[in-house]
């Protein structure tokens, strides 16, 4: 076990692509996530457990693992969207959870990747899920709207998140900019510590919901959620085409109302260096009974992944070994 343990932590110091160890032939493939307050973080160690099929596991067919053998998937903690996009590029991660719209912008070289080269190796395996546009007050205070924000702490989360983005396009729909504010930059688990500190005013999260730093806050001091609605929200879905119209319903939160918001989609992506072979049986495992037990049981997310939706809304293309399996149900042709 120690010898094993140790393997691990060598393989991840390395950064390279996919690795293999002669003793037991295991293969390590890790999925950038985000902070472990977030959705990625739950949902990546979801489908990590799913598709790892790691030496001595229970086979396929007795409801065990049905990756490919000796594959090891492992979730691990990041920065969010940006960072993710950028180690898979610079093949420091084999995968990642992406925003749509950071995916569009690195594949494209546009928005925030404006000046750079374009990230045109970057490759799908799936649309996950819906990730909804959160901004969190304290419960109590005099901010009831998004103008209110004016003057006020707010916590736009850390560089290298997708959070961080979005939440300067929806200030910026309102005619509010970083100046206007008091701009602070941290992820969720902490913005929670400093508004039970009364330290900041509110902060911003994109996730699925529910999303737990939201309902970490809701069920210990009680939270409100500002809608985005009315002709900002046109705005932006107008403006931005990776943007769609959202609800957030009563009751996803303790004692919060239902709001109207925008999303984006919750997108796995590779590079194209990696095996069409290998992603093709990861897309295949995704998408298999066992694997649809596990998302059902797990996060609340987790039952919106579903092949229905696996091709909605994507912004770059499809890996070749994804490409593979969903022609061969029938999802898309060559």
């Amino acid at each position: 076990m120690r010898l094993f343990l140790m393997t691990i932590g060598i393989v991840l110091a390395l950064g390279n692509p996919v690795y293999h160890t002669q003793a037991e032939d295991l293969q390590f493939f890790r999925i950038g996530t985000g902070g472990i307050a977030g959705t990625y973080y739950p949902i990546g160690g979801m489908i990590a457990h799913a598709i790892s099929n790691p030496p001595g596991a229970l086979p396929c067919e007795q409801g065990g693992s049905c990756g490919p053998p000796g594959l090891m998937v492992i979730a691990q903690s990041s920065n969010g969207s940006v960072a993710n996009v950028r180690d898979i590029h610079n093949g420091h991660l084999e995968s990642g959870f992406v925003q749509s719209d950071i995916a569009y912008w690195a594949y494209t070289g546009t928005g925030t990747f404006e000046g750079e080269r374009p990230y045109s190796e970057l490759r799908t395996i799936a649309n996950l899920y819906q990730e909804s546009i959160h901004i969190v007050v304290r419960q109590g205070s005099d901010i009831e709207q998004i103008r209110d924000l004016i003057g006020k702490r707010v916590s736009l989360d850390e560089p290298g998140s997708g959070t961080l983005i979005d939440a300067e396009l929806v200030l910026d729909a309102y005619g509010i900019t970083r100046e206007d504010i008091e701009a602070e930059y941290m992820k969720a688990e902490l913005a929670i510590r400093r508004i039970r500190e009364n330290k900041l005013d509110a902060f911003f999260v994109v996730a699925g919901y529910p999303a737990r730093a939201v309902s970490e806050l809701a069920s210990d001091g009680g939270v409100v959620l500002l809608p985005i609605n009315g002709p900002e929200a046109e705005l932006l879905v107008s403006r931005y085409r990776f943007f769609t119209y959202d609800e957030i319903p009563r009751g996803t939160y303790p004692g919060v109302a239902g709001i109207k918001t925008i999303s984006v989609g919750a997108q796995w992506l590779v590079g194209t260096g990696l095996e069409d072979e290998l992603v093709y049986e990861i897309t295949r495992t995704l998408w298999n009974e066992n694997s649809r037990k596990l998302l059902d049981s797990g996060h609340a997310k987790g039952g919106r992944i579903t092949l229905e939706t696996a091709l909605r809304g994507l912004v770059i293309p499809l890996h070749p070994g994804a490409r593979r399996f969903y022609n061969e149900i029938g999802l898309v042709t060559e």
